[in-house]
């Protein structure tokens, strides 16, 4: 018993590491009720697949995470440029979420205000996920680039992002499909670049969402260095 439960522990004691972790914690799950409720009280599964999106936007701050608390894994480039190339193949998924507010409305089954209370609370925490992945792993390239994170890490992270969601979107790959259909997802991304002006809608989308979560990350940040 004692060899399963102890896994279990360090797990508990990694994903409750600080207050933050807590915190987070407890609104996501906050957000897997919302969904456990709305099942219960109309016998429909549709908006369960919002669970696994937030497992997958939790993956990119399990990684900064684990960095932040394990310096010696990103001091070696052999070891930390493989977990950034990983990273930023997950982190659009945190953003991602907020494009879920397309699905409102559009389900019977629950009054609209908790739909929207639903779903908004699965878009806050993939907010706060992307945001503070991204800023912890700010800071660990800040090690290797100080001074130039601003233009070598974060506009180019946030451009990345802004494309990742509308590759999610509208493209309907995932992250996995690097792996698993890397040939139809190049082609995807090539296209884009090399008939820009075919896609004036989708870089469109991908410049404002750009704006938009860099906006949201700069705040976020600036705001919690002047009140904490």
């Amino acid at each position: 018993m004692k060899s399963i439960l102890k896994p279990i522990w360090h797990y508990r004691q990694f994903l409750l590491r600080s207050e933050v972790d807590k915190i987070l914690s407890l609104s996501m799950l906050c957000s897997v009720g919302m969904v456990a409720t709305r099942i219960l009280y109309s016998g429909e599964r549709d908006f369960l697949f919002m669970i696994w999106n937030l497992f997958l936007a939790y993956i990119p701050y399990g990684i900064t995470t684990f960095l932040t608390h394990n310096s010696y894994w990103a001091a070696y480039k052999r070891r930390f440029l493989p977990t950034l190339a990983v990273w930023i193949l997950f982190v659009p998924n945190t953003f991602y979420i907020l494009t879920d507010l397309f699905h409102l409305g559009g389900h019977d089954g629950a009054p609209l205000w908790f739909d929207m209370a639903l779903i908004l609370s699965f878009a806050w925490n993939g907010l706060l996920l992307g945001v503070l992945s991204v800023r912890q792993m700010e800071k660990i390239v800040e090690t290797w680039l100080p001074g130039k994170t601003q233009w070598c890490f974060l506009y180019p992270v946030m451009l990345l992002n802004g494309l990742g969601v509308y590759i999610g979107r509208y493209l309907r790959f995932n992250s996995w499909d690097v792996l698993t259909n890397p040939f139809a997802l190049v082609i995807d991304i090539v296209n884009l670049v090399i008939h820009p002006l075919q896609y004036l809608e989708a870089w469109a989308m991908v410049i404002c969402f750009t704006i938009l979560m860099y906006i949201a990350y700069t705040t976020l940040k600036k705001i919690s260095r002047t009140i904490w």
